[in-house]
This record gives C-alpha cells, sequence and structure tokens, in this order.
C-alpha cells in the first residue's frame, strides 16, 4: 500500500561510537532538484547515544528483505547517490537474529554504515509532520446507519507510472481512466461523492461519518470495527489522480479558522459545527483515495512492509530511497516528552510529502498516536545511513 496522508501535512500546506569521517567516500554530488549530502561522524548526530537504536533494528530488517529481493545492478536512488542494490547485500546480511540492546545495535550501525546530512533549499531546517492509523465504525453493508461508502479502486481506473517512460519521471505517478482510446481525468472527489462510481465498482465498507471517511483518505489506513463485532483493516490501492487541495488553507483564508493554533483537530471540529458547509468544503479537495482489504499485520507502507509506530518514516522518494535508516532531529515532543531525535526507516510516501528534507512520522494508532500527529508541524533535520565504502561509481 502506498499511503496518500497529510495529517499534519495538511496543516503546513494551510500556511515548515565514533567512527572517522572516511576518506573512502565520496560525497555525492547535489544534482538540479536534488538534496545534497555531507559525510558526519555518528558522534555528530543529536542524540546518537541517547535513543533505543535496536527498537528500529525489526524495521530496518523487514525493509532489507525488499531491497533483497530487487534485482542486483539497479540503483537504490534516483540520483544513484546511494549506490546500487548489491552495495547494501553485506549491510543488510549482517544485521543481527538475536535481540540486541542500545549499544550492540549502535555498534552494528556504526560499523556498517556512514550517516550523511541531508540539505535542502534551507540547509538548516527541514519540515516534519506525523500521521496515524485511524479506528472506524462500519458495516460491510449499507443501511440506515452506515451509508458512507469507502470504495475499492475501480476497474476503469488506470494507474501511469512516468517512471516507465522516462528515467527523469520516475517516482511520478498519474491516474485516469480510458475514453475512445485516450487517457482523461477520473472523476473528482465531488463526482464520486454524487454517485458517479455507483455501477462500476462496490463499496468494500460503509461508515458512519463522512468526517470520518475523508480523514481516513488523509491517513490512508484505518482499523474499521464493524457492525457485527468483527475487525478489518484496510489500506491505500490508489487514487483518482487529481491534485490534492488543503481546505485548512481554505478555512484561513476565509476566517472561519485563524491560522495560529491550525490542526487537524480544529479542522475537524469545524467540519462537525458546520454540516451544511461540510460537504462543500470536503469537496474542495478532489483527491480521492481507493482502498483495499489488508489481511494480517499492518498498516503496510509503500515499500510493501508492515510501518512501526515511531520507527517509519514517510519521505519524498525522489530525495529518499525507501529502505534507507534516516535518523532525524525533530524540535518536536516525543512520547515522553523529550525533544524527538531517533533512528527511523524510510518505508513510506505521502501526497503531500515533497522536497529533501521532508518527511512523515508515522505514530501508530489509537488516542495517543492522533494525539502526536493531529498538531505536529515542526522544524528539523535528518541524516541518512550509507553502508561504508559503498558509494555507486555513478554518483562520484
Amino acid at each position: 500500500m502506498k499511503t496518500y496522508h497529510w495529517t499534519a501535512a495538511v496543516v503546513f500546506s494551510l500556511v515548515a561510537a565514533s567512527c572517522a569521517k572516511p576518506d573512502d567516500l565520496t560525497r555525492p554530488a547535489r544534482l538540479k532538484g536534488s538534496p545534497a549530502f555531507e559525510a558526519v561522524r555518528f558522534t555528530d548526530l543529536p542524540g546518537w547515544r541517547l535513543d533505543s537504536v535496536a527498537a528500529a533494528l525489526p524495521a530496518f530488517a523487514r525493509s532489507c528483505a525488499v531491497i533483497a529481493k530487487r534485482s542486483p545492478n539497479v540503483p537504490m536512488a534516483i540520483n544513484q547517490y546511494a549506490g546500487i542494490v548489491q552495495d547494501w547485500a553485506d549491510a543488510c546480511k549482517a544485521i543481527p537474529q538475536s535481540e540486541l540492546n542500545a549499544e550492540q545495535a549502535r555498534g552494528y550501525f556504526e560499523t556498517w554504515f556512514t550517516p550523511y546530512r541531508v540539505m535542502g533549499n534551507d540547509p538548516e531546517m527541514g519540515l516534519f509532520t506525523g500521521y496515524f492509523e485511524a479506528d472506524l465504525l462500519g458495516s460491510r453493508h449499507k443501511d440506515k446507519k452506515f451509508t458512507i461508502p469507502i470504495y475499492r479502486r475501480p476497474r476503469d481506473l488506470v494507474l501511469v507510472n512516468l517512471g516507465d517512460w522516462r528515467n527523469d519521471l520516475a517516482g511520478r505517478r498519474i491516474s485516469g481512466r480510458v475514453i475512445n482510446g485516450r487517457l482523461k481525468p477520473y472523476y473528482s472527489r465531488s463526482d464520486i461523492r454524487a454517485g458517479r462510481l455507483e455501477g462500476i465498482v462496490e463499496p468494500l465498507v460503509w461508515l458512519d461519518d463522512p468526517v470520518d471517511a475523508f480523514f481516513l483518505h488523509i491517513q490512508g489506513s484505518g482499523r474499521v470495527r464493524l457492525s457485527d463485532g468483527a475487525a478489518m483493516r484496510i489500506g491505500y490501492d490508489g487514487h483518482n489522480g487529481h491534485a490534492y487541495y488543503p481546505i485548512g488553507r481554505h478555512l484561513i483564508e476565509t476566517g472561519a479558522i485563524p491560522r495560529e493554533g491550525m490542526s487537524m483537530q480544529k479542522i475537524r471540529a469545524w467540519l462537525e459545527k458546520n454540516p451544511t458547509q461540510k460537504d462543500t468544503v470536503m469537496n474542495l479537495n478532489g483527491a480521492y483515495i481507493f482502498f483495499r482489504e489488508v489481511r494480517g499485520d499492518g498498516p503496510l507502507g509503500a515499500q510493501g512492509v508492515v510501518l512501526s509506530p515511531g520507527r517509519s518514516l514517510a519521505v519524498d522518494p525522489r530525495a529518499i530511497p525507501l529502505g534507507l535508516p534516516v535518523w532525524i532531529d525533530v524540535n518536536y515532543p516525543d512520547e515522553a516528552g523529550k525533544r524527538l531525535r531517533r533512528l527511523m526507516v524510510a518505508q513510506d510516501t505521502g501526497g503531500a510529502i515533497k522536497g529533501p528534507v521532508r518527511a512523515d512520522i508515522f505514530w501508530g494508532n489509537g488516542s495517543m498516536a492522533e494525539r502526536l500527529a493531529g498538531p505536529m508541524k515542526a522544524g528539523g533535520s535528518y541524516f541518512v545511513f550509507i553502508p561504508k565504502g559503498r558509494v555507486s561509481s555513478r554518483s562520484r
């Protein structure tokens, strides 16, 4: 599942053991529209010795399993700064099978990797937001209470990976439907809400609240407690290709909500208090997400692995390839109220996650995750880990 979430990203767009510095690694070059990198020591990572680094190892192991299935000569990154898949083989195979403490886990990463500071247009500051897995009430069948459809991917929806045609378009996708042999835009949110998919695709599940459904589209995944007592997990399975529009921007511009203190919770509260206007406002965002039922553990990220609460990161894959370990330093309180500094793994993407130093933190599910994700829009920086001596000559 490729998630398509904008939790606090919605809010932002509303208004963002020491190892010697190795000599055998070539600093990757800055390319147009790409991040720049600077090799640093592990002792340069803010809070490196304070994090429970071992908590990120299971997430990285899952990413390594996906990386191992790729062709060995394929570049890890679009601009090739992270070498090729084969360059990661030894480090991935060296992941200890037994449980490690934090010090042992730090030793593993210090042995196999070099951290690189990632720099965008503003070398001092990036933007970090948060998302979570929503908990919802629903039914597999429409009734008087459950009337809001959550749709499966329609049969006539065409998903196009532009990278299949041109390398410089790698990571970019469009969606549409074929009319008279030509690809045309798919139905918008307002079209779908008006019933244009009736007879084309059966709903996957029915919800009882249109606002819940709207925010489910923002999160990209959810757990639904069904009316018969069973439960189902649903996840992203495509989108209609329309551009995402942050309705919070509209609410600020019209004076409905002040810019200061804007949050997902404030947007939800406004929608619930304005029933005669909420549909019009929600339909300003033409983007619409389709879902599938996810069996077993979840939710799944864009890399196809189960996301780890507090350890999985959504990134722009044009800047940071999925699977990379990423050290973050963010001006935002963690679960314990301390500055957020920890090791994470790039395992997901998001519609509003664009740019070199831009990330969305997966906080898990439940009320605590929602409280952490909803208001999050914080400045910070991050560092990617690349195997020692494994930078491809094509990045030089």
